[in-house]
């Protein structure tokens, strides 16, 4: 009776229930009451269970394969590690057995016998002959080199050597000769086989860093690829990073420069550049970088006659010759350039003397164009020589300018 009332009242609701209309629903039971456990819901169709990806795909015969070839690569592993401890222990013993054989007044070879055979004085003497003054820096190029020199030595009688630490820092003004005295480290070591090919990379901040996530990676990485084995010169390093921005991404390039110095420290050289408080500043917030650098050099501004000096040994360089009543005139104008702003020290000297040298085209032709003197013919002293009254033309755009268009004299 109980069943019968039931059925009743399930009828009566289905035929006062709306029609389904449209993208019905898929039913969960279908057939006859008693086939409610055989529906369609509880067929295994293969899901999409987030553990399947772990589940390793193919036949059996292709898994076996794939774990071969695992143990394969484990093993060659382990053989590579063996032969190279195997290698080491080989030349220990070499070295152990040539200095047990060696006589004790084996000669090592004198310092300038190295310095000049490797071609370590040349480069030296080239410094000396392109930068006028810098005593300090000097001084200190010159003692790297004489632990280069000792270690190639030391490593002639068989002693345990390791690569020093060879990185630089090189803080001073622009214009002091900073540039300079990378190339000329790059190829000292370079002659001492310390680099494989001594060229020098100048980088900033816009060739390691990028704009967007992703982007700084790639280009740090390809200035380091370029670099290998000389060494890359780093300029005003202070930008990489940007203390009030967390999310700079020079912060990027700066790790990936840290792993490269500590790891690759036998095939490249970094050295950063920049003004020294700046430096100081940047080494506080990087304390990682000041001590993977074993070389800090400071480059002092130069005085007003060894500006004079460089002006002379630049006009030399492009075969020009200074006049008597030249030398005066220039000391006059360096004296009052250097109390203004954005001086730059030898860059300075580099514009002045393109100045003087367009004044003396300007001279020579208004005097021999344009008024015809000696009928236009001009004796190569004249095309060689630079004149008081080349420079006096800065001198009277420094003393009669503007105040604010006298940085440009």
């Amino acid at each position: 009776m109980k069943f019968f009332f039931a059925a009743t009242f399930l009828a009566t609701a289905a035929a006062f229930s709306p029609a389904p209309q449209g993208n019905a629903g898929t039913a969960l039971y279908g057939g006859n009451p008693g086939d409610y456990f055989a529906g369609p819901s509880l067929e295994f169709t293969g899901g999409t269970d987030p553990n399947n990806k772990n589940i390793k795909k193919g036949s059996l015969e292709e898994r076996l394969a794939e774990a071969d070839t695992e143990r394969r690569k484990a093993r060659e592993a382990a053989e590579a590690r063996e032969r190279a401890a195997e290698i080491a222990r080989e030349e220990r013993l070499r070295k152990i057995a040539y200095m047990n054989e060696m006589p004790d007044n084996q000669p090592a070879g004198t310092v300038d016998e190295f310095m000049f055979k490797e071609g370590v004085q040349d480069q030296l003497d080239k410094l000396d002959r392109d930068l006028v003054g810098l005593i300090p820096v000097k001084s200190r190029v010159k003692e790297i080199a004489a632990l280069l020199v000792l270690d190639k030595m030391r490593r002639k009688l068989g002693f345990e050597t390791s690569v020093p630490s060879l990185h630089m820092s090189f803080t001073g003004a622009p214009g002091t000769g900073k540039t300079t005295v990378a190339v000329r480290m790059g190829q000292i070591l370079a002659k001492m086989g310390y680099a494989r090919r001594g060229h020098v990379v100048l980088a900033t901040r816009d060739d390691l860093v990028g704009q967007y996530v992703g982007h700084t990676a790639p280009k740090t990485k390809e200035m380091i690829k370029k670099a290998m084995g000389g060494l890359l010169l780093v300029d005003e390093a202070y930008y990489l990073y940007n203390a009030a921005n967390d999310r700079d991404y020079g912060q990027e390039s700066i790790e990936i420069l840290l792993n490269v110095m500590e790891n690759n420290k036998d095939d490249l050289v970094v050295a950063v550049a920049g003004y020294k408080d700046r430096m100081d500043t940047f080494f506080s917030y990087i304390p990682g970088f000041a001590s993977r650098i074993g070389n800090h050099i400071d480059f002092p501004n130069y005085g007003a006659d060894e500006l004079v000096e460089i002006a002379a040994v630049m006009s030399r360089d492009l075969e020009y010759h200074l006049s008597p009543d030249a030398l005066p005139v220039f000391k006059q104008y360096i004296e009052m350039r250097m109390n203004l702003p954005y001086f730059s020290n030898a860059r300075t000297v580099r514009n002045a003397m393109d100045r003087a040298r367009m004044n003396a085209a300007i001279r020579l032709y208004d005097t021999y164009a344009i008024q015809g003197v000696n009928g236009g013919n001009i004796t190569p002293e004249e095309l060689m020589s630079i004149t008081g009254q080349d420079f006096q033309v800065l001198v009277d755009d420094i003393v009669y300018a503007d105040a604010s268009k006298r940085i440009f004299a």
